[in-house]
C-alpha cells in the first residue's frame, strides 16, 4: 500500500529530505539526521484561525463559521471516549503538544525512544474525533478563561491591537482562540463539519525529522492511516483595502515601560496568496539592513536610550496578509516611529550600500543554514512551506540567490508611511 519515496537533495547544505504521497492522499516528508538521538514528528492540517469562510466540495457560496473553531478542534482532539492522548503519550515517554496558528493546526511530539508507538498514537487520535454536547460545553469554559487571560496580557494586547489597527476585513484581526461571543456559538455539529472538511488527509501533511527511518515511518502510516474523501476545500479570499484602519492605537495597562508594535501593511491583492521564498528573502535582508543589530538605526536608537535589547524587526506573513513589524519597549514609541521613517527615507535617497547588503545577506543565509540543525525548526518549517506552496529548502536557496537590485526594488514599493500603524500599551499611571 505504501507510496514511493522521492529524494530531495539540497546542494547548498548537503541535506536530503524524502517525500512520499501515501495512497490515502497524505503527503509525508522525512528528514533523517545522522548522529541525532531525538526524533520530532508533526502532523498538520491546512486549517487555521483565519479559515472562518471557505469553499468546500467546489461550491460557489462560501461556508461561514464562528471564529475560534480551529483552535477549539485542536483542544478537543486530545480527548476521546476512553482516554486522552496525553495519557497514552505518558506510557511512551514522548513529549507531546499542539498549536493553532493563523493558517494551520499542528499536532506534534518529540522522543528519544518508543518512536513507533508514539507515531501510532499521533496518527490515531488526530483521526478519531469525539465531540458531545457535554464535553463541548466544558471546553467553552476552559477556552473562555484562555481568552480572558489574553485580554489581560499586555504583550498579546499590543500585538492584536496592531492587527486591528491595520486590517479592515481580514480575519487575522481576530484572535486565534476567537472571542467569548464566537465560541459560545460552537456546537458538536459545527466541530464535526469543520473536522471532516479540513482534516481529510489530502489537506494535511506528516513530517518526521531527526533519528528517523523513512520506511519505518511509511510502515506506521500503512497501519494507521484511514482513507478520507478529498473535499477540495479552498480558502475564501478577502477584499482587504491597502490602507490601514487607524494610524495609532493606545491602551493603558499595568506595565513598567511602554510596549510598542509598529507595522507597515503589505498589500496582498487577491487577499489569499502567500509570499514566495524569494520575496521573503528580500524582506528579511531589507529588515537586516534597516534595523539589524549592525544597522545605523539600531545603534542610534540604542545610543539615545529609545530602545533596549528587546527591540526586534520581522516580516509577518501568511495567506492574504503581510506586514513589516518593529517591536520592543520604549519610553517614547512615537519618537522610535519617527526615527524608523527617517531611516527608510534615507535608504531610499542614498541607496543600500553593497557592503551592508552583503553583510545582511550572509547573516540571513547563516540563520537559514543554522536552523537546519534543529529538528523542531525543520519539521515546523516543512509544514509551513508545504501549506504555503513553497518547496523544501526554498528559504536557504532564496537567501543564497537574493540580489541587491531585488531588495532595493522592494524598498521602493514597500514600507510606506500611509500604510503604517502603531500600537502602544502604556503604563496606567
Amino acid at each position: 500500500m505504501s507510496g514511493v519515496w522521492q529524494e530531495i537533495f539540497n546542494s547548498q547544505t548537503g541535506e536530503t529530505i524524502y517525500k512520499a504521497v501515501h495512497p490515502t492522499g497524505l503527503p509525508i516528508f522525512v528528514c533523517p539526521k545522522k548522529g541525532y538521538r531525538s526524533t520530532y514528528a508533526v502532523f498538520g492540517t491546512k486549517y487555521g484561525s483565519i479559515d472562518t469562510a471557505f469553499y468546500a466540495d467546489g461550491g460557489s457560496t462560501p461556508t461561514e463559521v464562528p471564529a475560534g473553531i480551529a483552535h477549539y478542534l485542536e483542544h478537543k482532539l486530545f480527548e476521546n471516549e476512553d482516554s486522552g492522548a496525553f495519557e497514552r503519550y505518558a506510557k511512551t515517554g514522548a513529549s507531546a503538544n499542539a498549536y493553532t496558528s493563523f493558517d494551520r493546526t499542528a499536532y506534534l511530539f518529540s522522543c528519544t525512544e518508543n518512536f513507533v508507538d508514539s507515531l501510532e498514537i499521533l496518527l490515531d487520535f488526530v483521526q478519531a474525533p469525539y465531540f458531545t454536547e457535554e464535553n463541548v460545553r466544558k471546553e467553552q469554559g476552559i477556552i473562555g478563561q484562555e481568552i480572558q487571560m489574553g485580554l489581560d496580557s499586555p504583550f498579546r494586547r499590543v500585538f492584536y491591537n496592531l492587527l486591528k489597527a491595520m486590517y479592515h476585513k481580514h480575519p487575522i484581526r481576530i484572535e486565534i482562540a476567537g472571542t467569548l461571543e464566537s465560541i459560545a456559538q460552537i456546537t458538536p455539529e459545527l466541530l464535526y463539519g469543520c473536522y471532516y472538511t479540513f482534516y481529510n488527509l489530502h489537506n494535511m501533511v506528516l513530517v518526521v525529522a531527526g533519528n528517523a527511518d523513512k520506511d519505518e515511518v511509511l510502515s506506521v502510516a500503512d497501519r494507521c492511516l484511514k482513507p478520507s474523501e478529498n473535499k477540495h476545500v479552498k480558502r475564501a479570499g478577502v477584499d482587504e483595502p491597502a490602507g490601514v484602519v487607524q494610524k495609532r492605537i493606545v491602551q493603558k495597562m499595568p506595565v513598567a515601560k511602554p510596549l510598542f508594535y509598529l507595522g507597515f501593511k503589505d498589500y496582498i491583492e487577491d487577499g489569499i496568496s502567500c509570499r514566495t521564498a524569494g520575496e521573503l528573502a528580500c524582506a528579511n535582508v531589507l529588515l537586516e539592513v534597516l534595523a539589524g543589530r549592525a544597522s545605523n538605526l539600531y545603534n542610534r536608537l540604542m545610543e539615545n536610550g529609545l530602545i533596549n535589547s528587546s527591540f526586534d524587526a520581522d516580516y509577518f506573513d501568511g495567506p492574504g496578509f503581510g506586514s513589516w513589524i518593529f517591536a520592543g519597549e520604549s519610553a517614547d514609541p512615537d519618537r522610535v516611529a519617527e526615527e524608523i521613517l527617517r531611516e527608510i527615507d534615507a535608504l531610499r535617497r542614498e541607496g543600500i550600500g553593497k557592503a551592508s547588503f552583503e553583510a545582511a545577506k550572509k547573516a540571513l543565509y547563516g540563520r537559514q543554514v543554522a536552523a537546519l540543525n534543529d529538528i523542531e525548526t525543520i519539521g515546523d518549517r516543512l509544514v509551513a512551506d508545504y501549506f504555503a506552496g513553497r518547496e523544501p529548502f526554498s528559504a536557504v536557496d532564496a537567501a543564497a540567490a537574493v540580489t541587491l537590485e531585488s531588495v532595493e526594488n522592494m524598498l521602493k514599493s514597500s514600507l510606506k508611511e500611509e500604510q503604517m500603524a502603531i500600537s502602544i500599551v502604556s503604563p496606567e499611571i
